[in-house]
């Protein structure tokens, strides 16, 4: 199966437990891998036969802006559910990192993962 990534997306908005993370928001950043035949894409270099990554893209930003979430996992399952019902790949991985989480530690980012198939949204 072929990919299409889009690695770093950045995004403001206004997930997690505490108050204040609603209230003034924060930064996020969104890997997202979608996975799809890209043969005709690639044999007829027509844009209609693929996933126009931009298209994809703006559409991530306003589901993770649409919503305050809780959880992470509630963002990045939202961020899934909207590309595959909207886009045709057969399956989505979305990585979705939260660099300023409320944790009293050194770190570069915590994170989820998760991946759903086409098939399982039926």
């Amino acid at each position: 199966m072929d990919k299409i990534i889009i690695k770093g997306l950045r995004v403001y908005a206004y997930h997690g437990v505490k108050e204040a993370e609603k209230e003034k928001g924060q930064p996020f950043e969104l890997d997202v891998t979608m996975r799809l035949d890209l043969s005709a894409a690639g044999a007829t270099d027509d844009l209609t036969r693929t996933v126009n990554y931009s298209t994809v893209s703006k559409r991530i930003i306003a589901v993770m802006s649409a919503e305050k979430n809780d959880l992470i996992e509630r963002a990045a399952t939202r961020v899934a559910e909207a590309v595959l019902a909207e886009f045709p790949v057969a399956e989505v991985t979305v990585l979705l990192k939260k660099p300023r989480a409320p944790v009293p530690a050194d770190f570069d980012y915590m994170a989820v993962e998760i991946t759903r198939r086409a098939e399982d949204t039926v």
